[in-house]
């Protein structure tokens, strides 16, 4: 058997991490109006061997809340003694939407439309170039955690480009029924870091503003999941049944009408060509509208607001090469034994929906 290497020294914002250390850093990327500074907390976590180096991030949506905690859950549990390697966790990129609990800035920019940014752009490039340059160009793996919009909630999904074979790799390890081969948005971190040969996927689940059990207890087991296939962690990836399905493309279902919805169905369920999602109504209850199924396949983003207006996004469909039956029943196992298995512990919050 091959020694282990021995890990060495890691230097982030000028502040060296010994090995088997652990070191919470503050990266100031401005200052509020009272000259109060605004900082990006970072917990850096330097194993005893060599490994890879992977961050893991939240909220560069401001609003998007259950990433933040699957962060505070991994922190927890990671001991600096048994991992290999350097994890860098990062559970607030865009403190100012987290303190504002919106998902902008406070010049109405997308963070994640700002990368690669730049020195002497707007604050969302100033943001978005200080981060990268400095902590996320470092790292050899991202995973980048988000959610759902407000009023909208995703079913624990994985995006990603799948034309990246260590891409594709960590994506199916992360352990979601559901893969989206997602082509690269310009702007965002996903696109920057592929760029620069950084393998990058996207964990989508939940509703923003909300704490969601499921999702958080989805993304806890996928970063460790992630975590232990580049062999920092030990142990086995949990198993949740058969690999996860590729979709085969996407689509939004929105409201011909505007009115009050009724839907029946719900988040992971399986539906069928000509099925009724939803029927849409005014409040006089004389002008209902079946909102139907255009093809066959599964809901893994909805609309959790009642009232809608006529081109409103209020279901999402994925659809798949493979039977739709066999991917249903991927998906209701993958829920199942989430909801059965009891991941709160000492260092767990009560999640509330």
């Amino acid at each position: 058997m091959a020694k282990a290497k021995i890990n060495r020294p890691f230097t982030l914002l000028d502040t060296t991490i010994g090995v088997g250390e652990r070191k919470t850093l503050s990266l100031e990327i401005a200052k509020l109006y009272t000259h109060t500074p605004l900082t990006i907390p970072i917990e850096v976590v330097n194993g005893l061997e060599a490994g890879p180096v992977v961050l893991v991030c939240a909220a560069i949506h401001g609003d998007e809340l259950n990433g933040v905690e699957v962060v505070r859950q991994l922190l927890a549990k990671v001991d600096v003694q048994e991992l290999k390697g350097t994890l860098i966790a990062v559970p607030v990129v865009n403190v100012f939407g987290f303190v504002q609990k919106s998902r902008y800035l406070p010049d109405r920019r997308d963070l994640n439309r700002c990368f690669p940014g730049s020195v002497r752009g707007s604050l969302g490039a100033r943001m978005a170039h200080m981060f990268f340059s400095q902590v996320a160009s470092l790292c050899t793996h991202i995973i980048d955690l988000h959610t759902g919009a407000i009023h909208r909630s995703n079913l624990p999904q994985i995006r990603a480009d799948l034309s990246c074979p260590e891409t594709a790799e960590i994506a199916h390890a992360f352990g979601t029924p559901v893969v989206i081969d997602a082509s690269l948005r310009n702007g965002s971190l996903r696109s920057e870091a592929s760029s620069r040969n950084i393998p990058v996927i996207t964990y989508e689940a939940g509703e923003a503003l909300r704490f969601d059990p499921l999702a958080i207890a989805a993304g806890l087991q996928g970063v460790e999941n992630v975590l232990k296939k580049l062999r920092m962690l030990k142990g086995r990836r949990r198993k949740k049944g058969p690999e996860a399905v590729i979709a085969a493309s996407t689509s939004w279902v929105r409201a011909e009408v505007d009115g009050i919805v009724r839907a029946q169905v719900n988040l992971g369920e399986r539906v069928s060509k000509g099925q009724v999602l939803a029927y849409i109504d005014n409040p006089l209850g004389n002008n209902e509208l079946a909102l139907l199924a255009p093809r066959s396949g599964i809901v893994i983003g909805q609309q959790t607001m009642p009232l809608v207006n006529e081109g409103d996004a209020v279901f999402h469909l994925a659809y798949f090469a493979h039977a739709n039956s066999i991917v249903g029943q991927q998906v209701e196992s993958f829920i199942d034994e989430l909801s059965e298995n009891n991941y709160s512990n000492d260092n767990s919050v009560e999640l509330n929906n």
